[in-house]
């Protein structure tokens, strides 16, 4: 029995033991390296779900010495005079005696060293002589002061005409020229970090890094006709708005393509109102309303994210989509982080002779799990409803130079959406599909509710929780520039739909 027991034990301190030697895998992609010598591969693995490089790999990319020191309880690697000391057990590293710290600890697989990625910018990248950027998300990892700016593009409407858009953060000169069926947009960069959908739609077929590495081309359809590209720059961003028409049926009297408004399925209970689009211009001033601000954060995630930032960053991308597409005034009851009282925000947007009214902001519940965006408009009580009846039969006409008269309406100020609540609920359906083609929609995503911030407001009003804080998930999506580009473009999308509404109804 002694003799079986020390052999089992034995096999199990040789299987402990052999633990640490299995080796990682390669990662999907591969990591590239960018510098001012050119571009390479760096061999990485994945081990225990953390990405790690070799330390020998460290010493040949950046001229370090490398070596185990167990009088300092660990690996250090020396450059330019200075010391990093890493430790072979704990997720941490002494820069030059500051402690930084790490997603995981070294780790030792056959005679070579392995540590994080993160330890490159955050321990290497402080004693290093040029600047040193890990993008995990990209696969870059940067070194030196090189402009690589992040390009993102998306199609908003297949059409035709087809629209689409490129973005360029930070910001950078472009030029944009037109060759035989595709559109070229070239980049003042070093290098790009391009993030571009894998398929086109309508006329656009693909959108690509061309064969020039700073340069993305939109490749166009066969039946694509004229294209336009038209750059601007807002709040540090670079925007490039791309129209692509089709090809006119010829005619002697054809008359222009209409740019229409993007097509979505509707949702199940879901309102589908006509598109045509008509002249007039009944929508001339939005007003968009960051909730919160000030002392007033809001809905706060575990993370600390506030909702007063959240709502403020959704407001001043939709206000740029709108005022640069359309033309359209809008105006933010707060431009910062400030406090405005709820009948102030209501005070501005009626002073204002607002023609639409829309309030941001973010969502928490007791239970984690819950999630999605909900569009609430005002429910009204039955004194609402009496005032709804009183404004539509009670008007004074005023007398005025010429003999005629002006119609003037009395209603409470606070009552003042009484006589909106169908183009509101109309509004809040139309926000409701071109949502829900974006992003994730709660179990009830169209509600009706007594909402004080839209109670005042004398023209089509809804309210957007655009995510839950209180779930993990949401409250990470919610931060990601990708998610708020989304929540603006569906609001977009649907106040150019609201406006085809109005104009097929020929009322305000």
């Amino acid at each position: 029995m002694r003799g079986t027991a020390l052999f089992s034990l034995a096999v199990l301190v040789f299987l402990l033991a052999s633990l640490p030697q299995a080796q990682g895998t390669a990662p999907a992609t591969p990591l590239t390296l960018l510098s001012r010598e050119g571009r390479r591969a760096v061999p990485t693995i994945v081990l225990n779900g953390r990405e790690l490089i070799a330390l020998d790999e460290v010493a040949a990319l950046f001229q370090a010495t490398v070596r185990e020191d167990t009088l300092a309880g660990g690996i250090t690697i020396t450059y330019g005079g200075q010391i990093i000391v890493i430790s072979n057990d704990q997720p941490m590293a002494s820069v030059s005696g500051r402690m930084i710290a790490l997603p995981s600890p070294a780790a030792r697989l056959g005679n070579r060293w392995f540590v994080p990625l993160e330890l490159l910018p955050r321990a290497l990248a402080p004693i290093y002589e040029v600047p040193i950027v890990l993008r995990v998300v990209s696969r870059l990892l940067i070194v030196g002061d090189l402009r690589v700016p992040r390009v993102t593009g998306r199609i908003d409407s297949a059409g035709p005409p087809t629209r689409a858009t490129i973005e360029i953060s930070p910001a950078a000169p472009v030029s944009v020229t037109t060759e035989a069926g595709r559109l070229l947009v070239r980049i003042d960069a070093d290098a790009l970090d391009v993030g571009l959908p894998p398929d086109g739609a309508g006329l656009i077929e693909q959108m690509r890094q061309d064969d020039q590495p700073t340069t993305v081309a939109i490749v166009l359809a066969g039946l694509a006709g004229a294209a336009r590209a038209v750059p601007t720059e807002v709040d540090g961003i670079t925007r490039i708005t791309i129209g692509v028409a089709g090809v006119a049926a010829p005619s002697s009297t054809a008359a222009p393509t209409a740019i229409a408004p993007p097509a979505v399925a509707p949702s199940a209970g879901a309102i589908t109102v006509p598109l045509q689009a008509r002249s007039g211009a009944l929508l001339r001033t939005i007003v968009i309303d960051p909730g919160h601000g000030g002392n007033d954060v809001g809905v706060r995630g575990a993370r600390g994210t506030e909702e007063k930032a959240i709502t403020l960053d959704v407001a001043r991308r939709l206000r740029t989509l709108i005022e640069t597409r359309l033309g359209i005034r809008v105006i933010l009851t707060r431009e910062d982080d400030r406090a405005v009282l709820l009948d102030e925000r209501a005070a501005l947007a009626n002073n204002s002779k607002a023609d639409l009214f829309l309030s941001l902001h973010m969502n928490a519940a007791p239970v984690a799990t819950v999630a999605g965006a909900e569009v609430f408009y005002l429910r009204l009580d039955r004194e609402g409803e009496d005032a709804r009846r009183a404004a539509a039969s009670e008007a004074v006409a005023l007398p005025v130079l010429g003999g005629e008269g002006r119609t003037i309406d009395f209603i409470r100020w606070d009552l003042a959406q009484a006589r909106h609540v169908d183009g509101s609920e109309v509004f809040a359906g139309i926000l409701e599909e071109y949502l829900r083609a974006r992003v994730v929609m709660s179990r009830r995503p169209r509600q009706d509710a007594p909402l004080r911030v839209l109670a005042g407001v004398d023209m089509p009003a809804a309210s957007i929780e655009m995510a839950y804080l209180s779930n993990p998930e949401q409250e990470q999506l919610a931060l990601s520039e990708d998610y708020q580009n989304s929540l603006a473009q569906a609001m977009y999308d649907a106040v150019v739909s609201f406006r085809a509404y109005l104009e097929g109804r020929g009322a305000p």
